[in-house]
């Protein structure tokens, strides 16, 4: 965490959660490639992850934009699968004379309408992209229904983000619980910026290794006292700065994951509306999810991956189908249903119970992705 900082997360006025610039993003050594030493990654002045600062410039005429747009998982493969991405992509004709230039706008928690609204900002000031990537789903089934079960409506911004931000900002609404769950939160976040430090300065691969095995139990940590401190009870207060809007009607049963769907289904409409009157390709990538899927599990993955407890779990089983259904009537083409990727791969793709890849989930699903890209109409096609 940089010095003086009490957290590394900031309020966007228009996006929601975001990052705070200059913060460092570290990739363990079990999702880089082997013997790769760990990039130097920090968000940008926008607090994406990002080499390069918003609204990118092309410096050449081949330079190609790949605008990768989600949540979490669109975050770490940004960081794991984008790399791979392109490489498959420069297999074709169309891309092989090209520099092709990734830029990452997602962030952890990102559901629908918050992609979309990333996009029109960014469109607005004059971000140019030749091509662009949402991958998503499992946060707006998840999410949402998580907002649906606090009297949040399901269009706001994801609850277990947003809930820990309103208590910083107006500390009347911490009780002593999440007090103390916050402490413990930012003493793993600093030990985890910590570790990843040293890994990156170990002389030996066997101390390497070890400290990477730390920082994986580390992240473990980390993410059960996340999960703990969003389910805890915040002080109710009619006097934040920060208005969440209250449910706008009462869902129940199927009428939820419906409702839901179409939120989804119309915010990646309205990002294809936009990006075509650019004459830019848009793809949507409905992403894979261990609670809905006919991959086998060794036993040592299915101890990392799947739970019981998890909150997470019925939302998927209930409302992805949901999604498939709405994405029948209204997305043609250019929507790839990536639920199967991981069925035939006999080795761990799941990185814990939640929804994150391993290095081989996040690179399958990049093989996946530029496969159905070029299978789709576009330039490419018209290259070969």
């Amino acid at each position: 965490m940089p010095e003086g900082r009490l957290t590394g997360e900031a309020l966007h006025p228009y996006f929601g959660p975001t990052h705070k610039p200059g913060v460092p993003f570290a990739v363990p050594a079990s999702l880089r490639a082997a013997n790769t030493p760990p990039a130097d990654l920090h968000t940008n002045n926008f607090g994406f992850v990002s080499a390069y600062d918003y609204p990118f410039t092309k410096q050449r005429d081949n330079q190609f934009v790949v605008g990768l747009f989600g949540g979490s998982v669109g975050l770490w493969f940004c960081a794991v699968g984008a790399d791979r991405l392109l490489e498959d992509l420069r297999r074709d004709p169309f891309f092989r004379d090209k520099e092709l230039i990734p830029l990452c706008f997602s962030h952890e928690g990102y559901k629908q309408p918050q992609q979309l609204l990333v996009l029109t900002y960014f469109l607005e000031i004059g971000q140019t992209f030749d091509l662009v990537v949402n991958i998503d789903g499992f946060n707006d089934v998840a999410l949402a229904h998580l907002n649906d079960e606090r009297g949040l409506d399901i269009s706001m911004p994801s609850a277990q983000h947003v809930d820990g931000l309103i208590n910083l900002v107006n500390q009347a609404t911490l009780t002593p619980e999440k007090l103390e769950s916050l402490s413990a939160i930012e003493r793993l976040r600093a030990r985890l910026t910590d570790l990843a430090a040293r890994a990156q300065r170990a002389p030996l691969a066997a101390v390497h290794v070890v400290l990477d095995r730390v920082y994986r139990r580390t992240v473990d940590e980390y993410s059960r006292e996340l999960g703990r401190f969003s389910n805890l009870p915040s002080n109710a207060s009619q006097s934040s700065l920060i208005q969440v809007t209250p449910r706008v009607r009462t869902r129940e049963g199927s009428d939820l994951y419906a409702d839901i769907a179409n939120q989804w289904a119309r915010a990646s409409l309205m990002m294809n509306e936009l990006l075509a009157a650019r004459g830019v390709r848009y793809f949507h990538v409905l992403q894979p999810n261990q609670y809905l899927t006919r991959h086998t599990f060794s036993d040592a993955e299915a101890r990392v991956a799947l739970s019981e407890e998890s909150p997470y779990r019925k939302a998927v089983a209930e409302g992805y189908p949901a999604l498939l259904s709405t994405a029948a009537h209204v997305e043609p083409e250019r929507f790839f249903n990536g639920l199967d990727v991981f069925d035939r791969e006999t080795s761990a793709v799941y990185m814990d119970n939640c929804c994150h890849y391993t290095r081989t989930g996040n690179l399958l699903l990049a093989d996946f992705i530029a496969k159905s890209i070029l299978a789709s109409p576009g330039p490419w096609k018209r290259a070969n």
